[in-house]
């Protein structure tokens, strides 16, 4: 059998604004194949939430490409050859990624397959700005956004159209793809079904997570509109306070692919004028945090592991398995964390200003180390990026690039005070709660024993009593901090 063209799918899983898919259509008739890669990745293979997201993004790309997405499994770096062989194909084309280890498997495959004599092409389809495209004038990288973001991008060219779908994809018939890979007689080439795959976990967690979501190219498209109608002039705002759901919770879409920035970014600058154009411009700065990541990510491909700042390699971290495992359940007993560690647990998804508190009071109250709270998001996570969830625990932690001074140790009360002032999100994830009166809502522990009663909350019982001391563990983080500082 002869094909034209392989178009390998990945972190792209749309139609539109696709530039492989472009291009494969423009070279003729097309294998379209995903494959599920948990060799390559290591220590860094999907977690389970992104697992449970990608079952169904799959899915959505397989209706919508007609039940003609070829799925397989294994490593890519074996299979993307053999199968370009297998089907004599001409071509494979894809969009390019930037995790460290699919930098190092794609130009392996690329290598492979030009010996092979077949044609390889790549394309930009998941940044604005690729990371090699944005630098000083001296040439290196930045490390810090602002100028990042207001001098380099700014300086670089500007994010192009996005592309529309291609008004003709003709996909080979899959049964004939199957049958012919099947006769090679090689096990890297069967062909999976999606439940093949084994995406979703053997318990029953993830219905819960799906409650919060719908997935797939054509409801991203959708949310893009929706938001820029209607939270986008307020994002700046009001885009602190989770109560109210005015981020854009594209995350996890542009994370798989759903849609490109490109298509998010256009939205957002096209849209009608604002009263407050600021609103617009914070919304676009957001966007470049996520392209300052990768950018960090690509140069110091160190981050997901070791500090940025090489001198918190010496930082005196706390084994603390208890202490971990009480924040990680929600039972800390300061009301925001908990909030937040439970909405992780129960949607795949955490509130942008909750992420920041948590993260701090792992980092620097418990002292626990980073890599431990990004491990647990990178599992529970819907959303879950390697260069995102790296680049913003190290920024909390102070380790990182452009990090928060180590002296920002986020207070849990005063920041839901005044970002949870009514209790709402609290009490939403924490209804033993929602008897208290508000000003008790944010420290049970100040409550009186009759206040207590009357709310029909037992500490310790119906909810846990503080874990530590705040102001303690402040002082202990920042001589910590110190004595690495010397």
């Amino acid at each position: 059998m002869s094909v034209r063209t392989i178009l390998w799918f990945r972190q792209d899983l749309r139609l539109t604004d696709n530039p492989a898919l472009r291009r494969a259509c423009e070279l003729g008739q097309i294998v379209p194949v995903y494959i599920l890669d948990d060799i390559a990745s290591g220590n860094w293979k999907m977690g389970g939430a992104s697992r449970v997201w990608l079952h169904h993004s799959l899915a959505a790309l397989n209706e919508s490409l007609a039940g003609q997405l070829v799925l397989l499994q294994g490593a890519a770096s074996e299979i993307v050859p053999a199968l370009a062989t297998a089907l004599d194909a001409d071509h494979v084309v894809w969009n390019r990624c930037y995790e460290p280890w699919r930098i190092r498997r794609d130009a392996e495959i690329k290598k492979a397959l030009q010996s092979q004599g077949v044609g390889v092409e790549s394309f930009n389809g998941s940044l604005l700005w690729e990371p090699w495209t944005v630098s000083k004038k001296d040439g290196t990288p930045y490390k810090v956004f602002t100028p990042f973001f207001r001098k380099g991008c700014a300086a670089a060219a500007p994010p192009r159209q996005p592309l529309k779908q291609p008004r003709n994809i003709d996909c080979s018939d899959p049964k004939a793809i199957t049958s012919t890979l099947r006769k090679t007689g090689d096990d890297k080439l069967f062909v999976r079904s999606l439940d093949e795959l084994a995406l979703l976990p053997d318990i029953a967690w993830h219905y819960k997570l799906l409650e919060h979501w719908q997935i797939g190219e054509k409801v991203a498209l959708g949310k893009i509109k929706s938001f820029v109608k209607e939270s986008l002039a307020d994002y700046k705002q009001r885009r602190d306070f989770p109560a109210e759901g005015l981020g854009s919770r594209l995350s996890p879409h542009l994370h798989f692919g759903e849609v490109s920035p490109h298509q998010v970014w256009a939205s957002a600058v096209q849209a009608p004028p604002l009263a407050d154009e600021s609103n617009r411009e914070h919304f676009l700065s957001e966007l470049g945090w996520r392209e300052f990541s990768h950018h960090l990510l690509y140069h110091w491909p160190h981050i997901p592991d070791k500090p940025f700042k090489e001198k918190y390699a010496a930082f005196p971290w706390r084994d603390d398995r208890e202490g971990f495992a009480t924040w990680c359940r929600g039972n800390t007993g300061f009301p925001i964390i908990d909030a937040g560690m439970r909405e992780l647990w129960q949607t795949g998804f955490m509130h942008n200003r909750v992420r920041m508190i948590v993260a701090s009071f792992l980092v620097k109250n418990q002292l626990i180390p980073w890599q431990q709270g990004e491990s647990w998001f990178w599992d529970c996570l819907m959303d879950a990026d390697l260069a995102a969830n790296s680049a913003s625990w190290q920024w909390v932690a102070g380790s990182g690039a452009d990090a928060a001074p180590y002296f920002r140790i986020f207070n849990p009360v005063t920041q839901s005070e005044k970002f949870d002032a009514e209790g709402e999100y609290i009490t939403k994830y924490c209804p033993e709660l929602a008897a208290l009166p508000k000003k008790f809502i944010h420290k049970p522990w100040e409550a009186s024993d009759d206040v207590l009663e009357q709310a029909g909350v037992v500490l310790g019982k119906d909810y846990p009593l503080p874990i530590l001391d705040l102001k303690e563990t402040r002082e202990r983080a920042l001589a910590a901090n110190k004595s690495i500082s010397v």
